[in-house]
């Protein structure tokens, strides 16, 4: 075995379990030193709250139709679309039907490792 596989693991979303974040809003997240990935499910009318965050974010619709706002304008990001968002960009976002996404987030999201992501949890 070569050593550099010491550190590497793979993984299945279809096999991680999803965190209920609201009634609308599940995720799973991978964690790595220096990046974290998010997959989202979101129902339709879902709404993530106006929030900042140090992370540049990715983020790509594998399914659906986001609504992300910035201030007074607003981006739809279909299915196929993916939106980059620099970081300390104020934002939300509403699912206009239900939606899969997945996230990018560099550096890692230590808000959602230690739960301090509040919000998400309304």
């Amino acid at each position: 075995m070569l050593p550099f596989r010491l550190n590497m693991k793979t993984y299945r979303w279809a096999d991680m379990a999803a965190e209920q974040l609201n009634p609308l809003t599940a995720r799973k997240a991978i964690h790595a030193e220096s990046v974290t990935i998010g997959r989202f499910e979101l129902k339709k009318g879902c709404v993530v709250p106006t929030h900042s965050h140090v992370n540049e974010q990715v983020s790509t619709i594998d399914a659906g139709c986001l609504k992300f706002t910035f201030g007074t304008e607003e981006i739809l990001v279909k299915a196929g679309e993916t939106l980059v968002i620099p970081p300390n960009v104020p934002h939300s976002a509403e699912a206009m039907e239900d939606t899969l996404a997945t996230d990018v987030f560099v550096p890692t999201r230590q808000d959602w490792i230690d739960g301090t992501d509040s919000y998400f949890r309304k």
